[in-house]
């Protein structure tokens, strides 16, 4: 059977269904404040890891439960109580896989991922960053807003299994030249050496002494782009 044609802006039909009632929207402001109270529920069971940065595992927690949630306020021929039901099991879950990570530290590093180095001694651990889903131009960003100049200053940057990057600088006095990260400066990249003197590569910032001019292939990661590295101390 033919659907007769959908008219637009007919607000009769994008305000109230031909089967909807007002008894029917105070039922969905009924079911508003139960799902509200039920995710509050599982939020402070979940504590506040859960509305900081998500791992991958209480991400999908939050989408399950919020799919549940959205269906059970709005229609009509989603019961509350069977909601409730999925709400208890995802929140059980997520309590007994809490104590699974801190009994098997294994089982932990599977569900959620471990942390990785990404950077050491001012130079990007090219194997660990080629496994991660980022660019150098995140990467960059993400110390950029810790107030980084330039990778010299950094010790050790790991990323958590949160997403979230760990960075721990050189003390002022043990700073080394490294690779300048300012947008400007990285697009001052160049093949040769515009100078004699310390260049770091502008993949992975290992530093090497070139020559006025001299082409050189990175012993690090293999490119062949250099930036004069810069000695700026860190200002916080």
């Amino acid at each position: 059977m033919d659907q007769p044609p959908v008219i637009p802006f007919d607000w009769h039909r994008v305000l109230w269904a031909d089967n909807t009632t007002w008894v029917f929207l105070l039922e969905i402001a009924f079911r508003c404040g139960v799902m509200y109270l039920l995710i509050l529920g599982a939020l402070r069971v979940m504590g506040r890891r859960g509305v900081r940065q998500l791992s991958i595992f209480e991400l999908s927690i939050i989408l399950g439960l919020g799919s549940a949630a959205g269906d059970a306020m709005l229609y009509n021929d989603t019961p509350l109580l069977p909601t409730a039901v999925v709400f208890g099991m995802v929140t059980g879950l997520y309590v007994l896989f809490n104590r699974l990570t801190e009994w098997y530290p294994g089982f932990s590093d599977w569900l959620e991922g471990e942390p990785i180095l990404l950077l050491e001694e001012g130079v990007i651990s090219h194997q660990n960053f080629k496994k991660q889903n980022l660019t150098l131009k995140e990467l960059f960003g993400e110390l950029r807003q810790q107030q980084v100049e330039h990778l010299g200053q950094v010790r050790r940057v790991y990323v958590e299994a949160t997403g979230e990057f760990s960075v721990y600088y050189f003390e002022d006095e043990a700073v080394r030249p490294g690779l300048p990260i300012w947008p400007e400066r990285l697009a001052e990249a160049q093949l040769a050496a515009t100078a004699a003197g310390p260049h770091a590569c502008a993949s992975c910032g290992h530093v090497r002494e070139l020559a006025e001019a001299a082409v050189a292939r990175c012993a690090n990661c293999q490119q062949h782009t250099w930036i004069p590295t810069s000695t700026a101390r860190r200002v916080g």
